[in-house]
């Protein structure tokens, strides 16, 4: 009986190069206002998704990098965006959050 059909297979999301891009950044980077919120977007954006392995291994390396817990990395991305936006001085015409 061949069970091949059952194994998971990784999905490809649909903003992963671009994604990719934002991680390879945020490994070489410190940790400013503006990649702490990055690194907060996608590690929401990725959770729970079935695919793109290196991207969330990444990530968690770079929290760990940076000495942070998700949940620490949530409470100083919250006081970031309460301050100001963030974002704005980067211009971005699309929102790229979700």
């Amino acid at each position: 009986m061949n069970l091949s059909f059952m194994k998971s297979e990784e999905q490809q999301h649909p903003q992963y190069r671009k994604d990719r891009e934002i991680v390879d950044t945020l490994l070489k980077e410190e940790n400013t206002d503006y990649n702490l919120a990055e690194l907060a977007r996608l590690k929401i954006r990725y959770r729970g998704f079935p695919g793109a392995t290196d991207i969330q291994d990444d990530l968690k390396e770079v929290l760990a990098k940076w000495q942070l817990t998700e949940e620490k990395l949530y409470e100083k991305t919250r006081q970031i965006h309460h301050n100001g936006k963030v974002y704005k001085k980067h211009n971005n015409d699309q929102e790229d959050w979700f």
